[in-house]
């Protein structure tokens, strides 16, 4: 099951795309109650989005952003089947990928 919900609307000639990610997003001064240690920094540092495999979005993110962040775009022109793909990659490796078309 992908991490990343992605939701598409056609608005007056444009296309509102919003995304939804599952993801702690530690920035690595959370306490761990049950040991007392520190959470280790995992955070998400890439987000890619793309309109029919044109790179639209590049997006180099960092630690400070909340858990389970919510982007959205707005994309000039857009129509009911091309595809929307929105990619993440974190600062242990970890991806996902997820493709919708418009509706």
């Amino acid at each position: 099951m992908s991490t990343i919900k992605i939701r598409t609307k056609l608005i007056e000639g444009k296309t509102q795309i919003r995304t939804l990610i599952s993801h702690p997003m530690e920035h690595g001064r959370n306490l761990d109650e049950a040991t007392g240690k520190l959470i280790p920094v995992h955070y998400i540092q890439e987000l890619l989005v793309k309109h029919n495999d044109k790179l639209i979005v590049n997006s180099q993110l960092g630690a400070g952003i909340s858990k389970n962040p919510y982007f959205a775009f707005m994309l000039k022109g857009g129509k009911k089947g091309d595809k929307i793909s929105v990619s993440w990659k974190d600062n242990l490796g970890n991806s996902d990928v997820q493709i919708r078309e418009i509706e």
